[in-house]
């Protein structure tokens, strides 16, 4: 009897045997190194990321670091993302890309099938990227915690239709700059600001500031030296001009991401141009100086109100203490306008994810960028440029007063490209028409009609290759 019991477990031995085969051999199918699928083992499958940038800042938080360079920042944010991460074992690639090989090795990468996972860019660089239908819209990982932070007009410049494409984690904001000594030579001093304000002059205001610079600054201190910058050699610096033409109420794009500067506030803005320039209240020549000439021309004290953003301004202030320029008092204002409400505009800094066909690394890219634009610690970076959070302005506002400033300045906010299709293209199309006020070849008006019929075309070609549009 027990002879016979011994011989009826074997098969029951046998048939555990091939099940406990049978589970060793699904192991090795597709699935193995899947986290849900290895829980036992800790084993979670591996998802490699490439992320792509332009040189920002270096180091982590601080250019002072050991080591600091431009990718400090994201592969110390990877490695804190990795750690944490439950669902996939994720290693994340970092290149920095000089910013004149960026679009040739996108372009390259996009027709090879290769694009990054991420690119951590200026938003006004990557737009087209977004119309091309080679980025994915981050919606679903934008949460009321965000929104709540950072500032309408941020969201605005990253939306393309009902996509936010970028997700906003730093700035460049554009202002004026002043030379405050200027001013108080010329006994300009109740439109001074301080030294941590964007001081918000009125037109009238502006206009009594012009007219003081001209007349009143003494000529044998200040010898060959304008009141404002003015230029339109080229497309560079194009942003300050699209906002003297929005001084008068101007919208410039219409619902449906028309020009619409060809009415009575549009010409009435070009008209001014015209009239600072025929009245000598700006540099002589403008149709053939460049932004980067004006810029060096405000530095050797040759004009006293001038363009800035806040790269140019913290390396301005950077030269004067080195000794390679002459020292002033430098100061920020607003651009004017007619209404009274100033015209702020900002270049946003963010990542945006590409299309590259993996629904796995799509999703891991969009978690990795959630992350580090959202986790309280790496926000904290921002304050490298200018940070975009209220939050983290209002944290650091002791260590750098203006970021108050430019924090208030975000009510204020138009968003200059409109996020309309073809921009890069469209902005070949107004420095000419505004050369052709200056030497007199047409009249503001006739340019405004000129810009807009010339600037639409392009519009509504680029519109009909757009995904966005179609």
């Amino acid at each position: 009897m027990l002879k016979s019991r011994k011989f009826s477990l074997i098969p029951a031995f046998i048939l555990i045997l091939a099940l406990l085969a049978g589970c060793s051999g699904n192991s090795t199918g597709s699935d193995s190194n899947k986290s849900e699928n290895d829980g036992a083992s800790g084993k979670k499958e591996k998802v490699e990321l490439s992320l792509w940038l332009t040189p920002q800042w270096k180091g982590v938080f601080d250019a002072t670091e050991s080591n600091a360079d431009y990718d400090s920042f994201f592969n110390y944010a990877a490695d804190k993302f990795s750690k944490q991460y439950s669902n996939y074992d994720v290693k994340i690639n970092v290149q920095v890309v000089a910013g004149d090989q960026r679009d040739e090795m996108l372009n390259v990468n996009l027709n090879g099938g290769t694009p990054p996972d991420i690119f951590f860019e200026s938003v006004f660089a990557m737009g087209d990227y977004a119309h091309r239908g080679a980025l994915v819209p981050l919606n679903d990982i934008v949460d009321d915690a965000a929104k709540s932070d950072i500032a309408q007009g941020y969201w605005d410049n990253v939306t393309f239709g009902d996509g936010i494409y970028f997700y906003p984690f730093s700035q460049n904001p554009g202002t004026l700059a002043y030379n405050a000594d200027m001013f108080k030579a010329a006994g300009l001093d109740k439109f001074l600001g301080n030294e941590n304000e964007i001081k918000t002059w009125t037109l009238a205001e502006y206009e009594q500031i012009l007219e003081g610079l001209k007349t009143k600054l003494p000529k044998d201190k200040y010898a060959n030296t304008y009141p404002m910058a003015l230029y339109a050699l080229n497309n560079q610096g194009d942003t300050w001009n699209l906002a003297y033409l929005r001084m008068f109420g101007n919208k410039f794009f219409d619902g449906q991401g028309n020009i619409t500067v060809d009415n009575e506030s549009g010409v009435k803005a070009a008209e001014w141009l015209k009239k600072i320039y025929s009245s000598g209240y700006t540099n002589p020549g403008a149709e053939s100086v460049s932004s980067n000439d004006a810029n060096a021309m405000f530095q050797n004290q040759q004009l006293a109100i001038s363009f800035t953003n806040a790269v140019l301004f913290n390396n301005a202030k950077a030269d004067m203490e080195a000794g390679k320029a002459p020292k002033f008092d430098l100061r920020l204002a607003n651009i004017p306008s007619e209404g009274g409400d100033p015209l702020s505009f900002t270049y946003v800094v963010g990542a945006s994810v590409f299309q590259t066909g993996d629904d796995t690394r799509i999703q891991v890219a969009k978690d990795f960028v959630k992350f580090f634009s959202s986790d309280a610690e790496l926000v904290k970076a921002s304050k490298n440029s200018i940070p975009v959070r209220s939050s983290v302005a209002a944290e650091f506002k002791d260590q750098y007063p203006l970021f108050a400033a430019y924090d208030a300045n975000a009510s204020y906010m138009f968003n200059f490209t409109g996020n309309v299709p073809g921009y890069s293209e469209l902005r070949q199309v107004l420095y000419p028409e505004l050369q052709a006020i200056y030497i007199g070849e047409k009249t503001a008006a006739q340019a405004m009609k000129d810009y807009q019929t010339k600037g639409n075309a392009v519009i509504q070609k680029a519109k009909e290759s757009s995904t966005l549009y179609n």
